[in-house]
């Protein structure tokens, strides 16, 4: 059989609002989330007995500290099948920076595997399994720009969101998703409702007031580089700059690919960290 090629794209959250906190601790959350060309590479090939994971690019781990590897080791266990699988897995997406890069990841294992295997799961199942997974594991399997909402589970195509190009950075910073959920004060938040869709429909003039992510007010505190990378990516061009996730990856909003590039140049002669230059991802 030959070799299954995947590509995981990584994601921005251009809203990001939490909306409340479950008794299970999980934070109910609305948000517009787009996936963008900034891509991981999976291949996925027939082997010895087991599961075997190998790591290129960015270091990640190799064993079932990876999403990718607890991704197919669960999928085995659903379908009651006995794994001789070998996964390569090309890391580009910066780890722990804000763009969903290992829950990608985790959603391609899922659907490779899936269809390697002559589809056992429907898409029900599918979406169950990436949601124990991860959050935001079930937007990646379907890679198209949706509102999500409860716990990242409900979500909801946008059918027509623009093609922006996007400069990101990702600065150097060792932040914790655990810990920027842990500081959130709720009370600063606002309430769920649909101010995010409404103005996604008709007039995309105002992109800039769509940019807001209540992550960023905890994040920015302990690190504020990451307004000062905003303040150089609008003074670059950008219509608009914000955090995406948890941080610490920030991103500038630009209409056309010419003047994102040169936005990232600008950018990436100021800036501490990594910078990249993407557009809409078209799978």
């Amino acid at each position: 059989m030959p070799a299954v090629m995947m590509e995981a794209p990584a994601k921005l959250n251009i809203t990001l609002k939490i909306v409340g906190r479950r008794p299970d601790g999980y934070h109910e959350l609305n948000s517009l989330m787009v996936p963008i060309d900034l891509v991981d590479r999976l291949a996925f090939s027939p082997a010895a007995r087991g599961i075997h994971l190998s790591c290129h690019g960015i270091p990640v781990p190799g064993n079932e500290e990876n999403l990718v590897f607890r991704a197919a080791k669960e999928f085995f266990t659903r379908v009651s099948g006995s794994p001789s699988l070998s996964i390569s897995l090309t890391k580009n997406i910066p780890v722990a920076a804000g763009l969903g890069g290992g829950s990608s990841d985790a959603a391609a294992t899922l659907k490779a595997l899936n269809g390697m295997n002559g589809y056992p799961l429907g898409a029900g199942e599918l979406a169950e399994m990436a949601l124990g997974l991860g959050a935001d594991v079930p937007f990646f399997l379907h890679n198209v720009p949706s509102i999500a909402r409860g716990i990242g589970e409900r979500l909801k195509p946008v059918t027509r969101w623009p093609d922006f190009w996007y400069v990101i950075v990702t600065p150097p910073l060792p932040v914790s998703t655990a810990w920027v959920y842990g500081n959130l004060k709720l009370e600063l938040t606002g309430s769920e409702n649909d101010y995010i869709v409404s103005p996604l429909r008709e007039d995309w003039s105002t992109i800039a007031d769509l940019l807001e992510n209540d992550l960023e007010t905890v994040t920015t505190v302990r690190y504020p580089v990451i307004e000062s990378i905003k303040g150089l990516l609008v003074e670059a061009g950008a219509e608009g700059a914000l955090m995406s996730g948890s941080g610490p990856s920030v991103f500038g909003v630009f209409r056309s690919e010419q003047a994102a590039k040169e936005a990232g140049k600008y950018v990436a002669s100021r800036a501490e960290g990594k910078v990249f230059v993407a557009g809409s991802y078209k799978g």
